[in-house]
């Protein structure tokens, strides 16, 4: 049984009854990512990539107090163009339902809806961490404790470079949740392929992180994986030019006194700004090549599934 705050789309509805490997993707990068329409063609062609790989994208959002378990064209141009979209993660998500509001999901709420909707898998960009001066602010993204407690693969270029990533991986750590990277030894830094930490764990093909997720389950083990895939090596920006703009970016929310919610889109603008749009360009092409990845596995883990390997 479902939700039945649930909706379908009628792609997703289809690929549901036919038992078709599906792939969630997130909407804040819609909502709080880049302008209209630069927007919604990036949302475009990250499905195209999904649907090219042979899966079925389930873009979430909501909208109308309904959970919108992949979007048609006109629900992803009205939500391109929304305005005073909420960004919604574990404590807001059931508030925006109750007061039927629009509101994007982060990476904690995609994985909250994915659950309910039964997709094992969902691809982003990167998912947030520990900040840095956490030790004093206590900021910690709610993405970390929900990969600990919801059962969805999701992969990622890693944690965004603007954190404390070995603080990241300690958490991720205690908390229980395989950090597996993807082809490399090394934990990807985001806009370039390595952070300089290595990774807990490495896989090299998707069928091995499906078996994994699927042992995971079988096992009673709570939460999901996390598979850090790292940047193209055309597509990354090296870490000697990336590293002294995150300090300037940081620098300057500092002395702004920018806090909170408000720290990371700042940020991403300071680094915008400051690489003339090179970090975007970046961006994007991590996030088409996790939706590869994420409908490799989600291929894998449908096979294992009717198979019944286990």
């Amino acid at each position: 049984m479902t939700h039945p705050l649930l909706q379908f789309s009628p792609e997703v509805a289809q690929a549901r009854a036919e038992g078709r490997a599906i792939v969630a993707l997130e909407s804040t990068i819609i909502t709080h990512g880049m302008p209209f329409p630069q927007n919604v063609e990036a949302a475009r062609a990250v499905e195209a990539e999904v649907r090219a790989q042979g899966a079925t994208p389930a873009t979430i959002a909501v909208m109308g107090g309904r959970i919108l378990i992949g979007l048609t064209d006109a629900q992803l141009d009205a939500l391109g163009q929304a305005a005073h979209v909420m960004k919604l993660s574990r404590a807001d998500l059931a508030a925006c339902l109750a007061q039927g509001g629009t509101g994007a999901t982060t990476v904690a709420a995609t994985m909250i809806c994915a659950a309910q909707a039964g997709i094992a898998v969902f691809a982003t960009g990167g998912i947030g961490g520990v900040h840095r001066g956490a030790e004093t602010s206590f900021d910690i993204s709610a993405d970390l404790p929900e990969l600990a407690a919801t059962a969805v693969t999701v992969i990622a270029a890693g944690a965004k470079a603007i954190l404390d990533l070995p603080k990241t991986l300690e958490y991720l750590e205690t908390a229980g949740v395989p950090v597996i990277a993807y082809g490399q030894d090394d934990f990807p830094g985001f806009w370039s392929r390595s952070s300089g930490l290595k990774a807990p764990l490495r896989m090299d093909t998707a069928a091995e992180i499906a078996r994994a997720q699927l042992l995971r389950t079988s096992l009673g083990l709570p939460g999901g994986q996390l598979i850090a895939n790292p940047i193209p090596a055309a597509d990354e920006v090296a870490r000697h030019i990336i590293d002294p703009v995150i300090e300037t970016a940081l620098a300057e929310a500092a002395a702004a006194g920018i806090l909170a919610k408000d720290v990371t889109p700042f940020l991403l603008d300071r680094i915008f700004d400051l690489t003339k749009g090179q970090s975007l360009v970046a961006n994007i092409a991590l996030v088409l090549n996790n939706a590869r990845l994420g409908a490799a596995i989600a291929l894998e883990i449908t096979a294992q599934r009717a198979a019944k390997t286990l």
